[in-house]
């Protein structure tokens, strides 16, 4: 019989995921649109905003340390959705500023990010790390699938219901809908994690023994910097942040670049180009759903291993990447949306193959360090998404003045994105093979502790 986490507190985890999101996209999308076109600010403001809100989640480890030390992960979920919900409603105040007073409004504007970046971080890592310590194994790809389901559904019902109450637009208005949606969105996350996290000093059905005596023996916690160097010395942990960071970095370099593209080299109108995206998000949610629900109806087999689909999403994704490369050549003939379509398939796949080695990985160890291994991957993954569509943007600009076609310019970027994927998929290959070779349970919990230390030998 599965022991751990059940369906009903997975769901309810999934909740928060749901409510950040709420809050993230009304700040990456809702208010970067005002700040555009109400506001006429050049798009390098909100921009930036956003980076700053990716820069700052480089603490994650040091906030996964922090839910370490105290034991508990619910004290930090809770009081990052605070941040979360504190930043975004500040953000809106500072994008009504703007207007009255442009160098107050921009001020304030970066404080909140600064907020949201941090709350994002806490309660992120914290809610990954409850997962993955509270979740069986077995469960662990169905897990990451729904939590991340959620959150993309918190992306569309917010920015649908946000945009429909929206009309017609005031700053008074933006206001009182963003504070409104920010304190539901606090409330569902504290009502989910109640009572879910067990008591300080319980077992955990996934944690080994040695975790269980570095539990009994009530050991004072060693600092952040002895805690972070012990982690990084674990060459599963360093490998698989590399992975992540690189696999992210290709994930999401082509953000800000595909509907300029399909603009330009297809000729697809402003809305035509915005429905592609929809294709792309859809085929991410295929291909989530199709690997949670292979892997754990399957997760004893060869193709039910989330190792053989982290390697083969990025496989995948790079072809997918070759191939829309390619279709600039013969943009009247290329079948643009299926090829869309079949990249955001692969993204989903791997992404959440990737999500659910990741919390494979942070429950094992010889400490109670999940939290602080789990900061480290959420690190390598937000410098990797704040990174990916500034490069990919600013290589687009560089190659445009330097190669006379512009499907050539956008081309040699896909081309470079491409190359990435398959960097990843090396990365993660040889765990399946030697899982393999050594007649390893091919099991997910087993690959997610492996992935990279393949390589690493």
């Amino acid at each position: 019989m599965t022991s751990g986490l059940g369906w009903i507190g997975i769901l309810r985890l999934g909740l928060i995921q749901t409510s950040l999101g709420a809050v993230v996209v009304i700040c990456t999308s809702t208010l970067n649109r005002v700040m555009v076109v109400e506001l006429a600010l050049p798009a390098m403001v909100p921009g930036f905003l956003v980076a700053m809100h990716y820069a700052v989640q480089i603490l994650r480890p040091r906030w996964g340390y922090g839910s370490d030390a105290g034991g508990r992960r619910t004290p930090w979920i809770v009081g990052g959705m605070g941040l979360l919900c504190a930043g975004g409603t500040g953000a809106a105040v500072a994008t009504s500023l703007i207007a009255a007073d442009p160098v107050l409004g921009l001020a304030a504007a970066a404080v909140a990010f600064l907020l949201i970046g941090a709350g994002v971080g806490a309660a992120g890592t914290s809610l990954l790390v409850l997962l993955a310590t509270s979740v069986a194994p077995a469960r662990r790809p169905a897990a990451a699938t729904i939590v991340w389901l959620m959150m993309i559904a918190g992306f569309v019902v917010t920015a649908a219901t946000l945009g429909a109450l929206l009309d017609p637009y005031s700053a008074e208005r933006l206001v009182l809908l963003v504070a409104c949606a920010s304190l539901i969105a606090f409330i569902v996350s504290a009502l989910a994690v109640w009572g879910v996290e067990r008591p300080t000093g319980a077992a955990s059905p996934t944690e080994g023994p040695a975790v269980a005596e570095a539990a009994a023996g009530h050991q004072p916690p060693p600092s952040f910097r002895a805690a972070l160097a012990e982690v990084w010395r674990e060459a599963t942990v360093r490998r698989f942040a590399v992975f992540v960071f690189v696999s992210m970095l290709a994930y999401s370099a082509q953000d800000l670049i595909l509907e300029p593209y399909a603009g330009l080299v297809f000729g697809l109108t402003p809305g035509q180009s915005t429905a592609l995206s929809g294709v792309h998000h859809g085929g991410v949610l295929l291909g989530m759903l199709a690997v949670g629900a292979v892997c754990t109806l399957f997760g004893r087999r060869r193709f039910g291993a989330m190792g053989t689909w982290v390697v083969g999403g990025c496989l995948a994704s790079g072809v997918a990447m070759l191939a829309l490369a390619a279709g600039g050549t013969a943009p009247g003939e290329w079948p643009l949306r299926l090829n869309v379509f079949l990249l955001g398939l692969s993204n989903g796949a791997f992404a959440v193959a990737a999500i659910g080695t990741m919390m494979a990985i942070a429950a094992t160890g010889r400490t109670r360090r999940e939290g602080t291994r789990m900061g480290v991957f959420g690190a390598a993954q937000a410098l990797a998404f704040g990174l990916g569509g500034l490069l990919g943007a600013i290589s687009v600009d560089i190659l445009r003045l330097i190669f006379p076609s512009v499907a050539t310019a956008y081309g040699a970027v896909f081309a470079v994105e491409a190359a990435l994927f398959l960097v990843a998929a090396v990365l993660a290959l040889r765990v399946g093979s030697r899982a393999t070779m050594t007649g390893q349970t091919m099991d997910p919990a087993t690959l997610g502790r492996g992935v990279i230390a393949g390589v690493v030998r």
